[in-house]
């Protein structure tokens, strides 16, 4: 038995404030994925992806809610038949590994399911998004039900506030020299620990005002110009958001990056942002010119996301 492919995510624009209702960019990322997949004879490292579905069917059985109901026989016998999720997708690196699973699991065990095909409505959307916020809490303590939704429809989705999400249509990529990328910090990020710093910042007026203020409309600003293809109005506003981060999440940033991060705004060769909670894992990169980012950036892992 081999499932359907789900892919992981990056969130463009719009971490932490998507949680404060700013506006959001997730885009699915095909580079990584995942699917379901059975074997009789468990490797360590399926063995214990068997066991954390184990888990995750016992959360799903306790789950009260009139939302979504699951073949929760089906889905107990398949686990006891060897089923693991077979993925690609790094863990605790901010690109939707927990997404993906979720989006798998509903996929093929949800009764009712909303499907890809049918007419997306806002309403659904929003439904899909309340279900795996439940289903994915599992993972994190708390979540958005983002990353799945992402994975489970393979669209880019714009977040404009947490009752409005649509599909968005991106700027098909260009062949030219702008690139987004993915920095490797070979630093593994927790989700949960980075949101309650943010909440706990959160109680800071100054810093409530900064985040509400300077950070969610120059969030806005580059989601406007990525959308539009606006790319020059696009780096001036991703270097503003580059600097308002370093100075205001410095806590997300592993500190071997403080200085690359300020390094990228000095010279203009390349402008770094967080990618999902920060904390380690990817940390997003946007230039205006990748072979020179490339060489200002040497010494790191880079992947490729999106061209400009």
């Amino acid at each position: 038995m081999k499932g359907p492919l789900f892919y992981a995510k990056i969130l463009l624009f719009g971490e932490y404030g998507i949680i404060k209702d700013s506006k959001g960019l997730a885009i699915p990322f095909n580079a990584y994925r995942g699917a379901l997949k059975t074997s009789s004879d468990l490797s360590n490292k399926s063995k214990l992806s068997n066991q954390n579905l184990s888990k995750f069917y016992n959360y799903l059985k306790n789950l009260n809610t009139d939302l979504v109901s699951f073949d929760l026989q089906q889905l107990k016998a398949d686990i006891n038949s060897g089923m693991y999720f077979d993925s690609s997708i790094p863990q605790g690196y901010g690109v939707g590994s927990s997404g993906a699973l979720v989006a798998s699991i509903y996929d093929k065990y949800a009764k009712n399911k909303i499907t890809v095909l049918e007419n997306l409505t806002r309403e659904k959307l929003l439904n899909l998004k309340q279900i795996f916020s439940l289903m994915e809490s599992f993972f994190h303590g708390k979540s958005s039900g983002l990353d799945p939704l992402n994975s489970y429809l393979s669209l880019p989705i714009l977040i404009n506030s947490k009752d409005n999400i649509e599909p968005a249509g991106i700027p098909s990529q260009k062949e030219g020299k702008g690139a987004v990328f993915l920095l490797d910090s070979e630093q593994i990020g927790e989700t949960e620990p980075m949101v309650n710093i943010f909440m706990n910042k959160m109680k800071n007026e100054g810093f409530r005002k900064m985040i509400s203020e300077e950070f969610a409309q120059t969030t806005d600003a580059c989601i406007e110009d990525f959308l539009h293809g606006n790319v020059k109005s696009l780096f001036g506003n991703v270097k503003s958001l580059s600097k308002i981060v370093l100075k205001n999440f410095k806590p997300m940033i592993p500190d071997a990056f403080h200085k690359v991060w300020e390094n990228g705004i000095t010279t203009n060769d390349y402008y770094l942002k967080l990618c999902g909670s920060g904390g380690g894992g990817y940390i997003l990169g946007f230039t205006e010119d990748f072979q020179k980012a490339q060489k200002s950036l040497k010494d790191y892992k880079l992947e490729l996301v999106y061209r400009f």
